[in-house]
């Protein structure tokens, strides 16, 4: 028995490891299976995950933009996933700003595009408005953010759900990628209102040309603050302006001799829509026959600013332009598609009796080096402004029929032209001044008239402490095609809410010879100007 035992005991000794393995052989199928179930979950969610920010990435660039109006600019927002968040405002050509304006996952890029003509010519109908577009420009861009987010949100969502939709098969988990995708999106979104910071304007990286900016225009508060002084002046300077037209009745009228030709000098609008409502007044009023710009109608001349000439055709009169130093090639070619627009280039034309050449300046240099206040030429730009001279006269000389006017946009192009014609028209300098060229000994004596800014010089009139003023002048010719007499409008800045007017008239036509100068403040607005049958010095009432 004893035996038995030990037998069945030894038996069953070697019998449990048996057992025991067999039990852990039974549960590996189980625990193997169990192991792949969470296997395929995670990759499951690795997969949602993937899908999920795959169709993010796909619907933030498929959607994530949005056309709107900033001010008078047309402007395209956009969103794209970024790792530190900021924005960047494009300016084309001329660089961007590049601003630290939030964190959060979203980058956001606004590029400024053209001018609406619509707003622009509300904005130059309506000086107030200046300060009210600078004031809703925030709520515009506000709003197109909003609304862009709105739109980017809608566009992961939908991507996601249709990248789902085909990878899954399966309306659970295309589900679950969608609610994913709208949290994550909307988080991010978040993320980056939570932290926006308004300050971050005031501290802008710039590229590209725009490094130049601070040093152009100055601080941009002070800039700010001035504008806005600027702008309520500007109300009451168009107001007076507008005036021409009711006190002019109630003025002594002198008629010109028959066959006076009218004729408009501006120059340097630099990008003032103030400066069209002046010319459009002075050109109605004073019954102008042809208008002639001399230059830097634009101030970088870019794209976005070449809408800014469409004005012109709403003069409907003859505009013989050439290009300054801040216009470029396309700044000219949007000039030349104006109805009414004749561009010169080392070419001439013939206009309402006057035939007229110009050339453009040969630089194209919209930075501050050159600017008025630069420290002046060098020898090879010298050169270059002395050379397009020469070569306007040359084409004066060629000329079939004998020029009347020369146009050059820097007076320092005006030497060679002495002798070649009765008169040289020039800007560039932002400061008005009259003066004969070196007369060459048994030719005809050459007057050079530089005219002012018609836009006070644009941002940069604001520089100093009052802007400067908007300036042009309005050229009488007689039957013969010599300048009898001329008018130097002023429209004052900051402070000198007046119009004022000085008569010149011209003693001897033949020899460019005037008389004393007749200064005459006008608040109201002048007579309709025109030479008196004696040569001498028109009366003018003020309003």
């Amino acid at each position: 028995m004893d035996g038995q035992d030990n037998e069945q005991r030894d038996t069953g000794a070697e019998a449990a490891p048996e057992t025991g393995r067999a039990r852990r052989w039974a549960l590996r199928p189980w625990r193997g299976e169990r192991s792949r179930r969470r296997l395929r979950r995670l990759g499951a969610v690795l997969a949602l995950l993937v899908v999920t920010l795959t169709g993010i990435v796909a619907g933030t660039y498929a959607g994530g933009h949005l056309g709107t109006d900033i001010g008078p600019f047309r402007a395209q927002l956009s969103l794209s996933p970024s790792l530190s968040g900021g924005t960047t405002v494009d300016i084309p050509p001329l660089g961007a700003l590049k601003l630290d304006s939030h964190n959060g996952p979203a980058y956001l890029t606004v590029q400024l595009g053209a001018l609406d003509q619509r707003r622009t010519e509300a904005l130059i109908d309506d000086p107030a408005s200046i300060s009210r577009a600078s004031q809703s420009a925030v709520e515009d861009v506000r709003a197109g953010v909003m609304r862009l987010g709105l739109k980017t949100l809608a566009s992961a969502v939908l991507a996601t759900l249709l990248l789902a939709g085909l990878a899954f098969r399966d309306v659970r988990r295309t589900a679950w990628a969608g609610g994913l995708a709208l949290v994550i999106t909307g988080g991010s979104l978040g993320v980056a209102a939570a932290t926006i910071r308004p300050q971050a304007i005031e501290e802008p990286r710039y590229e590209g040309l725009l490094v130049n900016a601070p040093a152009i225009v100055g601080d941009a508060r002070r800039i700010a603050n001035d504008y806005t002084k600027y702008a309520e002046q500007l109300q009451r300077l168009v107001g007076n302006v507008s005036k021409l037209y009711t006190t002019v009745s109630a003025l002594p009228v002198y008629q010109p001799a028959p066959g006076t030709t009218r004729v408009l000098h501006v120059s340097d609008m630099h990008l003032n829509p103030t400066g069209w409502q002046l010319i459009r007044t002075v050109v109605e009023q004073f019954g102008i026959d042809v208008v002639i710009d001399t230059g830097d109608i634009t101030d970088w001349g870019s794209e976005p600013e070449a809408s800014f000439v469409g004005s012109i055709g709403l003069l409907k009169k003859p505009y013989v332009y050439i290009r300054g130093n801040h216009d470029s090639a396309r700044t000219a070619a949007a000039v030349a598609q104006q109805p009414n627009a004749i561009v010169l280039n080392n070419s001439t034309v013939t206009v309402s009796g006057l035939t007229i050449a110009g050339i453009g300046d040969p630089r194209f240099t919209p930075d501050k080096e050159t600017s008025p206040a630069g420290s002046g030429l060098t020898k090879q730009v010298a050169d270059q402004v002395i050379g397009a001279g020469e070569q306007l006269a040359t084409t004066v000389e060629n000329s079939p029929t004998k020029v009347n006017i020369a146009l050059v946009h820097d007076p320092a192009s005006s030497g060679p032209l002495s002798g070649t014609c009765p008169l040289v028209l020039a800007g560039h300098t932002h400061a008005r001044q009259v003066s004969k060229l070196p007369q060459v000994p048994g030719e005809q004596p050459t007057q050079l008239m530089v005219e002012g800014s018609t836009g006070g010089a644009g941002l940069r009139g604001l520089e100093g402490e009052k802007p400067t003023p908007l300036t042009m002048t309005v050229l009488y010719f007689d039957q013969q095609k010599l300048l009898q007499a001329y008018d130097d409008i002023t429209v004052g800045g900051t402070g000198q809410s007046q119009v004022n007017l000085e008569r010149h008239v011209i003693q001897d036509p033949t020899k460019g010879d005037q008389v004393s100068v007749t200064p005459t403040p006008t608040r109201g607005g002048p007579e309709s100007p025109s030479p008196t049958d004696s040569g001498s010095p028109s009366p003018t009432t003020t309003g």
